[in-house]
């Protein structure tokens, strides 16, 4: 069977990425912060202060989260004091009065004056100011992704982002956004269209590494009227390596575990009218029971399953290896007789674990790696679900702003 786009599906999970800023310069329009210095340095003086603030005199499209912050070098904060509409924005100055940040964000398409003055080391001061205006809500844009933060996932898994606005300027986007792996892999993105971007190494993650993803793309211009919001890393973990290799013609699927053979289990692919897609594809969801009803994708009449076991997407167009509990134990591992899933042999409910299907389901992470050969359907897009592995590595890095 096929099933169409879930919610649930990782790559389109609204997992909003949230989390502050860090201290530094302004990532918008002229990517440049504003800075002051006290008096000259003449021979035989010492410098004065230097104030550092996160905005440019004049600069619009602000970032809400960044651009009320001040730092200083070379002497410390006296007096920092940030305004709008009459009213002065409380903040928080460091105990070392090296730094001040507003206390929360600051408001949408809203003007500010910043006055900053600092002392330096022998006793000079220094003022800096700076008028803004902040970005509207409307303007900022958003990335979704996944995997998610903290997560265990097999050798196959991409870091796939969705946006919510169409992005032009994708080399910055892209270069706002660090994947590295602790087994020191180089790791190049790849754009699907205009919001998709998606992240691998050129071969499989190796097990048990550590993956972070580091998303600096508060400020970052995207597109007109699209300006990034989200600062935060995420690290997620690569766990054994199972690879699941389905023949459709022999009926079988044998499952390897860090490159031995686990086991070999009978299944029912795609029938010839509706074959399943060959290629490496990627386990992106997990459902221990879900409904599934031909009308949603071209197959009216044909069935309403109200209870599949155990059920795994492996596209977005609703390719799964799932139980099946309404075959004859005779088509396993003889015909095929879906609609373009995989089928393995279950109990209805899913409550026998011995079954073929609660087996492979309880053995199995997102992220795993199911191909598929010998069917008489074409090879899946790259963009069908997380499947960039069917892409060569040269055309992957093609598809990269950044690279």
């Amino acid at each position: 069977m096929r099933w169409p786009t879930s919610a649930a599906i990782p790559v389109v999970l609204a997992t909003l990425l949230a989390g502050c800023g860090t201290d530094g310069g302004s990532r918008a329009d002229d990517n440049s912060a504003s800075a002051g210095a006290a008096g000259s340095t003449e021979p035989g003086k010492r410098p004065g202060s230097r104030i550092v603030l996160a905005v440019t005199d004049g600069q619009s499209h602000a970032s809400v989260r960044r651009s009320g912050r001040v730092t200083v070098r070379g002497g410390t904060l006296r007096d920092v004091v940030l305004s709008t509409g009459g009213r002065t924005v409380p903040g928080r100055m460091s105990p070392d009065r090296l730094s001040w940040t507003p206390v929360g964000d600051l408001d949408y398409d809203s003007r500010y004056t910043l006055v900053a003055t600092a002392t330096s080391e022998d006793g000079r001061d220094a003022t800096e100011k700076a008028s803004f205006t902040t970005l509207r809500e409307s303007e900022r844009f958003v990335g979704t992704f996944t995997p998610d933060d903290g997560s265990t996932v097999g050798v196959g898994m991409p870091v796939s982002f969705t946006f919510d606005k169409a992005i032009a300027n994708k080399r910055a986007v892209e270069e706002a956004i660090t994947v590295r792996s602790s087994s020191g892999r180089p790791v190049v993105g790849h754009w699907f269209g205009d919001r998709r971007l998606d992240f691998r190494p050129q071969d499989y993650w190796k097990p048990h590494s550590t993956v972070s993803v580091k998303i600096a793309l508060d400020g970052v211009k995207g597109a007109d009227g699209a300006y990034g919001y989200q600062n935060k890393t995420v690290t997620f973990t690569v766990g054994r390596s199972q690879v699941s290799t389905v023949d459709a013609a022999a009926h079988t699927m044998k499952v390897s575990r860090d490159g031995k053979p686990l086991r070999t289990v009978p299944i029912t692919a795609g029938a010839p009218e509706s074959p399943t897609y060959n290629g490496q594809m990627v386990v992106s969801e997990k459902l221990v029971q879900t409904r599934m009803n031909g009308a949603t994708v071209g197959f009216a009449g044909q069935y309403d399953i109200p209870d599949v076991p155990h059920a795994m997407r492996l596209s977005a167009s609703g390719t799964f290896i799932h139980g099946n509990y309404w075959g004859a134990d005779s088509v396993f591992g003889r015909s095929n007789i879906s609609h373009g899933c995989i089928g393995l042999k279950d109990a209805q409910g899913g409550g026998d674990a011995a079954r073929d299907g609660a087996w492979f389901y309880s053995q199995s992470l997102i992220g795993d790696v199911v191909i598929v050969k010998n069917s008489k359907d074409r090879t899946i897009a790259p963009d069908n679900g997380l499947n960039g592995w069917n892409m060569s590595w040269a055309d992957w890095q093609a598809g990269s702003a950044a690279h």
